[in-house]
């Protein structure tokens, strides 16, 4: 079976398991990320095809945009999910993840939206919208 990533919300109503290696944690700056975490997203990503939900039916998908969606436990409120609607793939919050996760950091993107109030100086490549590798909305 390989590797399991095991994670969850806050409260504990949605659990999920990502099989297999995971993406880099990309940190997204863009406004709608901003606004619904507080601050900036950390995801990683899996296919589909690899990532089973327990406490599904405690899941509420927000259309964000007409390209994808955000998912969160309708219980607690914990930002879970991103989901472009046209990929495979869903984006998982890094802090989501059980520890260890074995997550490492890759990028920032949409960095021409981020907050006034803080810094990037991680060091890590950073992009005013996106990477070629990462479809996100309106792309």
């Amino acid at each position: 079976m390989g590797e399991v990533h095991g994670g969850g919300c806050l409260c504990g109503a949605v659990r999920f398991a990502a099989k297999g290696p995971l993406r880099g944690v990309v940190y997204c700056h863009c406004s709608q990320c901003r606004r619904q975490s507080g601050h900036y997203y950390a995801a990683t990503n899996v296919a589909d095809a690899d990532l089973t939900v327990e406490g599904a039916e405690n899941l509420t998908w927000f259309a964000a945009s007409e390209f994808a969606r955000r998912g969160f436990c309708a219980i607690c409120g914990s930002a879970l999910f991103w989901k472009h609607n046209e990929v495979a793939e869903t984006s998982v919050m890094a802090g989501a993840f059980d520890r260890p996760s074995g997550l490492k950091s890759e990028s920032h993107i949409f960095v021409v939206d981020k907050g006034d109030y803080y810094t990037i100086d991680d060091g890590l490549p950073q992009f005013e919208r996106s990477t070629p590798a990462i479809k996100v909305a309106g792309d």
